[in-house]
């Protein structure tokens, strides 16, 4: 049996993306099922979600509406519109590398699992545990945080928009937490009741970001009494980022090259969750090439829309002071009274907090998901690894993901930055788990090479890979640092502490108890992926071992009859 010959039978070429040569929905379905069993699980998840419905998801999590308003007053004092619009283009650009990368290891191993398994496949056996340990617990924070940042966002947005015809009501903190709780609940119960209708959500979600926003956005557009101009867009610079008056802002006391880099926070934030592709794999059909198809698509069409959102809303700022210091503490509502009036403005942003909700459902879901994989590999209690015979739907981890994203929101009852370093966990985490696989592939591409699905990048594979971690190791830096100056309790940006627990609690975790236990995906499988082989065959792997074995007996004997050949011979007496 050659290196590929299991792999390709469930895996066509990428010249032939889909299963559809002589196979009916049957025949994708048994494909789909025979591929998770090579992984060494069963079909446990409805399988019934196309390439529409994935990318629809990762497009929903993206969600370009959700960051740029939860984040616009972000953006406007750490950088102004200059470095919104620039860094969105940067940070695109460099987005799509990281997406493209994880496309191609999505199209060898489609599981729920995403970062962690691909971590324990692509990984030598001996360092398999640790680093789809590792993976594991940064995605899990990542997930926590993300589902966090939108729906606490979304409670946000919630909160201005009764002020709005209710001046005397006062969004306090403790308020806020008070509908964040109710926004998670309601999450938690779509995803634990209406799995079945989660497809026809996903469609809605999807008409409702991309008509409903355009809508939105041309609307906006032709009712602006006037427009900005281009030198406003992507020359004018603000730094808005000293926290008491009297003091100077980061640029003043540092460059105003640091502004920039922690105002780029705003379109990285933004790009981020298209994972969520990767983990409701084990739900889609011909999942080795929609999975893979869904991350890049949902990553390049946001980044393009994205674009236009920004750009709409930058051009239709009436006067930067009072959009920046609204009497509402939101721009982007702001931009929309001025346009709309009060009452135009309420329909309007209440089609934002539309989209912000579903943004949050589906980010819910993909979190659930991940819980409930890495569960079934062990690495948090296997208590969640269940699945509802009736729903169909992982309930214990929907809960655990719903409670984990509430406790990480209370720090806000006493800190001005929490949302911020809260979007902040979130990048980092997701992209130190995006980040890990790709550089084992990197380092190790053999491995990889032998379990290559359709989506196959050929030669630039290590370039694009080596160029995505330089990416995730810079920004990783940079969003740790201080955003508001000076740093005190109240401004700290704690996500350096966050991702500092995470990496110190997994890595102690694992040197002094879980290195003993943990065995991520199980090592025969993991093997079975190196070589290349159909684990389901029996004796398939077997074989393939002492073929290994005997080649590599073969060649060191080759080996030593050269270098007796090469010897000179002995001199006789």
């Amino acid at each position: 049996m050659g290196t590929h010959d299991s792999i390709s039978s469930v895996q066509p070429d990428l010249e032939q993306p889909s299963h559809a040569r002589g196979h009916g929905s049957d025949g994708i379905d048994e494909l789909d099922e025979s591929r998770l069993a090579q992984f060494g699980y069963k079909q446990e998840l409805n399988r019934d979600w196309g390439l529409a419905h994935n990318f629809g998801v990762s497009f929903s999590i993206i969600s370009v509406i959700t960051g740029l308003t939860t984040l616009f007053s972000y953006g406007l004092a750490t950088g102004g519109p200059a470095v919104m619009s620039i860094s969105w283009i940067v940070i695109s650009f460099f987005t799509l590398l990281v997406a493209i990368a994880m496309a191609e290891i999505v199209s060898a191993i489609p599981t729920s699992g995403g970062p962690y398994f691909w971590s324990a496949m692509l990984a030598p056996p001996r360092w398999s545990p640790f680093l789809a340990w590792l993976t594991g617990w940064f995605n899990l924070l990542g997930q926590v945080a993300v589902t966090t940042g939108i729906t606490f966002g979304l409670a946000g947005l919630v909160s201005t928009a009764i002020t709005v015809k209710n001046p005397d009501y006062e969004p306090t903190a403790a308020k806020t937490i008070g509908i964040y709780a109710a926004l998670l609940v309601s999450h938690g119960v779509v995803n634990t009741f209406g799995v079945k209708g989660l497809r026809f959500l996903n469609n809605v979600s999807i008409v409702l970001h991309s008509a409903g926003i355009t809508a939105l956005c041309i609307a906006v557009l032709a009712k602006a009494p006037k427009l900005q101009s281009a030198k406003f867009v992507f020359g004018r610079y603000h730094d808005g980022t000293a926290a008491e008056e009297g003091t100077e802002g980061w640029g003043q006391r540092a460059s105003p090259a640091y502004v920039v880099l922690c105002g780029a926070l705003l379109s990285q934030y933004t790009l981020t969750g298209f994972d969520a592709s990767a983990h409701l794999s084990e739900e889609t059909k011909n999942a080795s090439w929609s999975a893979p198809i869904g991350v890049v698509s949902s990553v390049g069409f946001s980044s393009l829309f994205g674009f236009f959102v920004l750009m709409a809303l930058l051009f239709s700022i009436q006067d930067f002071e009072s959009t920046l210091n609204s009497r509402y503490g939101q721009p982007v509502l702001q931009i929309l009274v001025d346009v709309a009036g009060e009452d135009g403005a309420l329909v309007l942003f209440s089609l934002i907090m539309l989209c912000v909700w579903h943004c949050g459902l589906f980010s819910m879901t993909s979190n659930s998901r991940m819980m409930f994989s890495f569960a079934r590999d062990r690495g948090i209690p296997s208590f969640f690894h269940q699945v509802d015979d009736r729903f169909k739907s992982p309930i214990r981890a929907v809960w655990l993901a719903a409670t984990l994203s509430f406790i990480l929101a209370l720090p806000s009852l006493g800190s001005d930055v929490a949302f911020a370093a809260a979007t902040s966990i979130a990048t980092i985490g997701l992209y130190l788990s995006y980040g890990l696989p790709i550089m084992i592939g990197f380092f190790w591409h053999k491995n990889f090479t032998a379990m290559k699905g359709p989506f196959n990048l050929g030669g630039l594979s290590r370039v694009i890979a080596g160029a995505a971690c330089l990416w995730i190791c810079f920004i990783t830096v940079v969003f740790c640092l201080p955003t508001a100056n000076p740093v005190t309790s109240q401004t700290l940006n704690y996500t350096v502490v966050a991702v500092g627990i995470i990496a110190v609690g997994s890595i102690g975790s694992w040197v002094v108890w879980a290195r003993r236990w943990f065995t991520g995906p199980a090592a025969e499988v993991a093997e079975a992926m190196r070589l290349g082989v159909d684990i389901t065959e029996p004796g398939a792997l077997e074989k393939k071992e002492k073929e290994a074995l005997e080649g590599a007996r073969m060649e060191g004997e080759m080996e030593a009859r050269e270098r007796e050949e090469k010897q000179p011979p002995a001199l006789s007496e």
